[in-house]
């Protein structure tokens, strides 16, 4: 097995995929990659109809998966807020590489059996594959998804993130095979000689305590442990060191339980969801999800000490456990409100990655949602930086 990575920031954008593609193919040392995944910044959406036969014709690859971006990675850095092109690719012996296009119209629904997942996805389950994953934001179901390919494929990790760069249906571009798609969600599943390994670093931490939602209708919430989230709030702020006020007014987000069985609740437990408002003449709190009663909840804050923290621990965490053989390469899904956004500087997410593991081949791209498994289950997420590492799977 063997990945290469590579990225430019030419402005141009037939040298920028030239340049990529030169540099991929020299690290391949002429091998003809299996899969290659390609992410290309909104900068170039006048171009994005070419990207199937620019990337054919420079890389011969075996499958082509991509979509567009708000900003890429690979080759040992971030492209944001400017023109970026992310190539990366891999030689698979032994790997079954199954390319998919699914229509948002076409899920077969929360009720579906199993059955009729495997038929859509058309991944033989025996084989246990693991998927890469880009769908669509506006025109998708992707939670829908995920709860379907859990159900079809328990055994296969799912990694991925939604296309970004768009600002309304139609401005996203998924890249698959010869075919540039406008909606749905793009994938691959890849079974046979390859294991996935994960880390999903979300970089929020918990403020008060954990609550119950004792009231809410769809997205709002109007009760938390039997009272006003507004008035939780007002608590909570007066608890609050003068530091912690400040991130409240502008990095406040409601972690909603991802496990509503645990007796305690510890960071890493609660999927991260935007505030969208407040009413105040009632006190309810409208969220960025659809919820319903009974799930555990609790406010959490981000900044850029805590995501920093919290990567470098999950990235320890993988370090000091990491399975034989090593990974190959790696694809990484991040926030596009991580970067410089957080950070304030570029590549910190990657420089974090590689000090950890090495020059190890990283591609991916900031996203408007991160794909990627907690506790056994395959999640949504916001504000995280997922990554996916890929190996062989050895003796």
């Amino acid at each position: 097995m063997r990945w290469a990575t590579s990225a430019s920031d030419d402005a141009n954008f037939e040298a920028a995929i030239q340049r990529a593609g030169v540099d991929l193919r020299a690290q391949l040392a002429g091998e003809r990659p299996d899969l290659v995944v390609v992410f290309i910044s909104a900068h170039h959406a006048a171009g994005f109809h070419r990207v199937p036969a620019m990337i054919r014709e420079e890389t011969r690859a075996g499958v082509l998966l991509g979509c567009s971006a708000g900003g890429v990675i690979g080759g040992g850095s971030e492209i944001e807020r400017r023109p970026g092109v992310s190539l990366t690719g891999a030689v698979l012996p032994g790997v079954r590489v199954h390319p998919f296009h699914l229509d948002g119209d076409a899920l077969p629904g929360s009720a579906a059996d199993a059955g009729r997942w495997q038929t859509l996805i058309g991944a033989d389950p025996n084989h246990t594959p693991h998927f890469i994953i880009l769908p669509e934001p506006f025109t998708f179901d992707t939670e829908g998804l995920l709860r379907g390919l859990d159900l079809a494929y328990p055994g296969g990790s799912k990694i991925g993130g939604i296309a970004s760069g768009g600002r309304q249906p139609g401005d996203n571009a998924l890249f698959l095979g010869d075919r540039v798609h406008r909606n749905g969600a793009v994938g691959v599943a890849l079974s046979g000689n390859l294991a996935v390994d994960t880390i999903v670093a979300q970089g929020c931490r918990p403020i008060g305590e954990p609550m119950f939602v004792t009231s809410c209708h769809r997205n709002l919430v109007r009760g938390l442990d039997g009272r006003p989230p507004l008035d939780v709030l007002r608590d909570l702020h007066e608890q609050l060191d003068e530091r912690d006020r400040q991130l409240a007014r502008h990095s406040l987000f409601l972690g909603i339980a991802m496990n509503a069985d645990r007796q305690q609740y510890r960071h890493g437990d609660f999927l991260i969801r935007n505030l969208l408002g407040i009413d105040p003449s009632n006190g309810a709190l409208a969220v960025g999800a659809l919820l319903d009663e009974n799930v555990v909840a609790q406010f959490h804050l981000r900044d850029a000490t805590t995501s920093a923290q919290d990567l470098e621990a999950m990235l320890t965490a993988y370090q000091q456990g990491e399975s034989a053989p090593p990974p190959e390469g790696a694809l990484l899904f991040s926030c596009l409100g991580r970067g410089q956004f957080l950070y304030g500087l570029a590549d910190h997410d990657s420089a974090a990655f590689r000090s950890h593991l090495g020059q190890l081949p990283l591609g991916g791209f900031f996203c408007n949602g991160e794909i990627g498994p907690v506790h056994g289950t395959t999640f949504l997420h916001g504000y995280t930086s997922a990554f996916g590492l890929f190996r062989g799977k050895g003796s």
